[in-house]
């Protein structure tokens, strides 16, 4: 029996306390559900009054059947992916004044009652993102989300190096609170991979939280899934996410969060100035992560130089931070080129597109590399020098 949320009949839902202290709602993404949609309403209001539903253009009589419960509807005409509908759900969450969401997915196979795990978690693990933790070896379960489900686990981990038992469940809690300034890149089913491994990144906890789920037999089952179209953009969005999480996120969790705990200046003084290694070992890290961050092999710099420094016995950190310099590609480019150009003794810079020659391309491209590469050895040099010269002052100094 659903409760009546009028005045005439003030009977509270059962979780509205926690709902209303935590800030919370439930967020129903939907496109097509009509025929289930109504009673994951109803199953969410006896919880709490505070339903949100996203309507993502639904052409069945999803929208005439719901748009007179007493929930907050937002609803648009066009279909654009469960991802988008999670975004703008977000949003107007947040514009309701909420900090947290907990979504559900409207085909009927979770419980809304299970909301009440996710408070007792959230209770000691304020700002976590909780997922739901389904039982996948049970009856009726699809062999294509066990096996989507071991993949996406798979790649969470080699992302964030982390373990997650579940991490292509729908039935979630979000810190929208902690997104307001976020920018996602993904619209469709991929949003939901994307926005756990982001949040691990932000440093957000990732955490399990036990559910109950039932699936109906095969025949019964609703399903927006496309799996080739969904599979094919997921293994892009993993292609990405690994090669972000391997060129920028693991250098900056292993060297410049450490030094930011420290304080920069003091984190970085306590490297340079390390007594149990010599000037010249410091200096020469410094030295190389320059000639790495300079020299043109994009997209490959830390790939090749990390591996190399601890064949070198160098130090890491060091490496790194000076590697860093690569943050600022066009200035990299353009003295590379410009090297290039004056060892080559060819002033000429301006490109005529329209009549371009595949002899010009090859002189260019011949300038920027071997430009680059000249550039890169002589900055790593400069600022071996540079480095080693500071250090030696400063150990004098330092000596009683």
């Amino acid at each position: 029996m659903i409760r009546n949320m009028t005045p005439e009949h003030p009977n509270i839902p059962i979780l509205q306390h926690a709902f209303e202290k935590h800030q919370t709602c439930f967020l129903l993404p939907t496109y097509n559900n009509a025929s289930s949609i109504v009673h994951v309403i109803h199953q969410c209001l006896e919880q709490t009054a505070n339903v949100l539903v996203v309507n993502d253009g639904s052409t069945d009589d999803t929208l005439l059947k719901i748009e007179q419960l007493p929930i907050k509807l937002l609803t648009y005409p066009k279909n654009r992916g469960k991802g988008y509908a999670l975004r703008q759900g977000f949003k107007r969450a947040l514009e309701l004044g909420y900090r947290h969401v907990i979504t559900i997915d409207t085909d009927g196979q979770h419980y809304a009652e299970d909301a009440i795990h996710f408070f007792e978690v959230l209770e000691k693990n304020p700002d976590a993102l909780l997922i739901g933790s389904r039982n996948l070896n049970q009856e009726n379960v699809p062999g294509k989300s066990s096996f989507g489900n071991r993949f996406s686990n798979f790649w969470f981990k080699v992302e964030t190096g982390k373990t997650m038992p579940d991490t292509q469940s729908g039935y979630r809690l979000y810190p929208v609170h902690l997104y307001q300034d976020k920018k996602w890149f993904t619209n469709k089913y991929e949003f939901e991979i994307e926005v756990i491994v982001r949040s691990s990144w932000m440093g957000i906890d990732v955490l399990p939280v036990p559910i109950r789920v039932f699936y109906p037999k095969q025949e019964e089952r609703i399903s927006h899934f496309r799996p080739f179209k969904d599979f094919s953009r997921i293994s892009v969005l993993n292609t990405v996410l690994v090669l972000i999480a391997f060129f920028y996120i693991k250098p900056r969790d292993l060297v410049l969060r450490p030094l930011r705990e420290k304080g920069f200046k003091r984190g970085l003084k306590e490297l340079l100035f390390d007594p149990h290694e010599t000037i010249f070992t410091r200096a020469a890290s410094v030295g190389f992560g320059v000639f790495m961050g300079i020299v043109p092999v994009w997209g490959f710099q830390l790939l090749i130089g990390i591996p190399a420094a601890v064949a070198l016995k160098l130090n890491k950190t060091l490496f790194i931070v000076a590697a860093n310099i690569s943050i600022f590609p066009p200035i990299i480019w353009a003295a590379s080129l410009a090297t290039g150009k004056l060892l080559f003794g060819n002033p000429q810079w301006r490109i005529d597109f329209k009549n371009l020659k595949w002899e010009e391309v090859l002189q260019t491209g011949k300038e920027f590399f071997i430009g680059g590469t000249v550039l890169s050895i002589l900055a790593g040099l400069i600022c071996f020098a540079i480095t080693y010269f500071i250090l030696s002052i400063s150990t004098r100094k330092a000596k009683p």
